[in-house]
């Protein structure tokens, strides 16, 4: 079930809801049976078949749970050690078997045959939070190992599929807060504003770019070098308005629950470096990175050498994580020689001009991004080589033409600026990349804002609730949906 559906804003959040905060006032467990139930329902919607690998994972990572909450119970690293590796090698198996033979058939020119497998929907943030979990209880983070606030923790619905990771110990704090389990209006208020902007930059803005980014990859051979300098920019702003729309709406789908969701971005095309970006961008996979892989294998606390090393591993990781596909470990290994890189000359960048750091940032930031969504690194050099040759600097109607959306003419005719928009070619395309420009680096992030409420700020949420949901015809998948 995705967030953009009529389903789930008309029938699932609400009911959830209402079952939520009326079966609190009976028992406290009641209400989280209430959420477990859902998000299970929730997980299996499209795929039920999915549901048994993920009851699988959670038999099995809950019994080592358990095992590890022994004071006394010796070989407890090891005890750790094994559902880590399980974890990491099912991981393994469901996303990766496949590209591993089919590079091994190309490399040794055999022909086996490749796997037919079900990939669990969001099966590398389960994974990851099941991770966390054990390693809570391994550290004695949390007071016990309980089987309903582990259920609710991991199959929480508002991050079961893409995040944000969120500490186990926060997640049982929050949970068990009695003070929390009450319908409460504030939170209500600012959690449908929270949700309506998410929406809003999912089906007007990401799904827009999405349309023109299709139709630059579907004319590889017609596109000019104009278009796809447009279209690594249309790319940027697709994936950035994809994922952060998602995680507004599932933040403000929780907030509704009472329970507060981290931060996952922090305007990150206001970057003014690589290093700097990924202080901003997908923030909670960072710190799952950083706590759970850097420090252990050291962090900066070998010298410099191992802590370019770290870096490299930790970036290399995170590239072959998005996908398998060699494009997203090379964006990966990329990402990391550029964090390298700032580490050495960081000091010498701060006495750059910040404008000309910020534009040297985003367009790294933007050609990566465009190797991010190529099918092939070949494809992707081969984009670049038309862009680097410039032979034409004119830009396709077929591209421009995804931007005129349904409600061009109703949004000509009442301003009465129909000659503006016939005099400027490519207007409505120049409205979404200036606004998205100015979304992206003016406005404080959403997340920082979430509590803060007026009646014009209610009133834009409205408007961009009511326009979404009138545009909203088809349910169009999010990005990081099959990460």
């Amino acid at each position: 079930m995705q967030f953009n559906s009529f389903l789930f804003i008309l029938c699932f959040l609400p009911l959830v809801l209402l079952g939520y905060f009326a079966l609190n006032r009976v028992h406290l467990v009641l209400g989280k049976l209430v959420l477990i139930g859902a998000s299970l329902f929730f997980y299996a919607y499209s795929e039920p078949k999915t549901l048994l690998i993920l009851g699988l994972s959670l038999l099995v990572n809950y019994a080592f749970a358990k095992l590890l909450e022994g004071q006394k119970i010796r070989w407890r690293r090891l005890l750790l050690a094994v559902p880590v590796c399980v974890n990491v090698a099912l991981l393994l198996y469901f996303k990766y078997l496949n590209f591993a033979i089919t590079n091994y058939n190309a490399l040794f020119h055999t022909n086996h045959a490749l796997r037919t497998l079900l990939l669990p929907v969001g099966i590398s943030f389960f994974t990851f939070q099941q991770i966390a979990y054990l390693v809570s209880v391994y550290r004695k983070e949390l007071p016990k190992a309980d089987i309903i606030d582990y259920l609710a923790y991991i199959t929480y619905f508002p991050k079961l599929l893409m995040g944000p990771l969120m500490e186990p110990a926060d997640f049982v704090e929050q949970i068990n807060d009695a003070n929390r389990k009450n319908f409460n209006w504030d939170n209500m208020a600012c959690g449908v504003k929270t949700f309506s902007f998410g929406l809003f930059k999912k089906v007007m803005l990401a799904d827009t770019f999405a349309t023109a980014v299709t139709w630059g990859y579907s004319n590889l051979g017609v596109a000019t070098a104009m278009d796809w300098l447009l279209v690594m920019l249309f790319y940027t702003f697709e994936i950035h308005f994809d994922f952060s729309g998602y995680s507004d709406m599932a933040v403000g789908a929780s907030m509704m629950l009472n329970i507060d969701l981290p931060i996952n971005f922090d305007s990150p095309y206001k970057a003014l470096s690589i290093r700097d970006f990924w202080k901003r961008w997908h923030i909670s996979l960072t710190k799952f990175f950083t706590k759970y892989v850097y420090i252990p294998l050291g962090g900066s606390r070998k010298g410099t050498l191992f802590t370019y090393l770290n870096t490299m591993i930790i970036f290399a990781i995170s590239g072959i994580w998005h996908g398998a596909n060699w494009t997203f470990l090379l964006w990966g290994v990329l990402h990391g020689l550029l964090m390298v890189f700032d580490r050495m000359f960081g000091k010498r960048e701060e006495k750059v001009f910040e404008p000309v750091r910020w534009a040297m940032t985003f367009f790294c930031v933007n050609v990566l991004w465009l190797l991010f969504r190529s099918d092939s690194i070949g494809q992707w050099k081969q984009i670049i080589k038309t862009i680097a040759q410039f032979n034409s600097t004119s830009i396709s109607d077929g591209l421009l033409n995804n931007f005129v959306l349904p409600e061009a003419g109703f949004l000509t005719n009442v301003p009465h600026i129909g000659k503006l928009v016939n005099g400027i070619h490519g207007f409505w395309m120049l409205v979404f990349v200036f606004g998205s420009l100015l979304l992206c680096l003016v406005p404080e992030n959403n997340f920082k804002k979430r509590m803060q409420n007026s009646p014009g700020t209610m009133l834009l949420a409205a408007v961009a609730f009511v326009w979404s949901f009138i545009c909203l015809s088809a349910e169009s998948v999010f990005v990081y949906f099959n990460f």
